[in-house]
């Protein structure tokens, strides 16, 4: 299937990402024929994922136009702490939602959109141990395997990447 041929997508990337979380939805997207980039704090950094699965980035945060991309891809496990830290993140990711392009967020990556302040008032999943923090924020936390509410896709953890990755898929392509 290459339905998602001439689409572009970022994936964030930083220390300690869930290895499974990053590399699940990245491999699905480009298996239907997206373009997906790593992009970290600096381009060609390799960095390595909580299990010592490496990631070398393709982009710096600062170097990306969220104009040239279709969708965006925040993997869990410790990275979103430390993504959410930099403004060029923030910026990505609220003009990602604000063009109302895909957003795919997994785990501990709603920290992300937290502190991009894009939550408030949506209906989103993530691992429990964040959901106070979703709601903070104002969304509606909703214990599924994976909840699409327009253009943000979350899941909860790695057993359900599945129904994750081909939501995004499906969003992604008919977006």
């Amino acid at each position: 299937m290459v339905r998602l041929e001439g689409k572009k997508v970022i994936a964030l990337v930083d220390e300690e990402f869930e290895d499974l979380e990053l590399w699940y939805p990245v491999y699905r997207a480009r298996e239907e024929g997206a373009e997906v980039h790593l992009v970290g704090a600096e381009t060609g950094k390799t960095y390595i994922g909580k299990y010592g699965v490496p990631a070398t980035s393709n982009y710096a945060f600062k170097d990306i136009d969220t104009a040239d991309y279709d969708g965006l891809l925040v993997p869990g496990g410790w990275a979103p702490d430390k993504l959410r830290r930099y403004e060029d993140v923030l910026r990505i990711t609220r003009e990602m939602n604000e063009a109302n392009k895909p957003i795919g967020q997994i785990c501990h990556a709603g920290w992300v959109l937290i502190s991009a302040k894009i939550l408030n008032g949506r209906q989103v999943t993530s691992t429990p141990g964040i959901r106070d923090d979703m709601e903070n924020a104002g969304a509606t936390w909703i214990d599924e395997d994976v909840v699409i509410d327009g253009n943000l896709v979350s899941s909860r953890r790695p057993p359900d990447l599945p129904a994750y990755g081909k939501a995004f898929c499906d969003v992604l392509a008919q977006s």
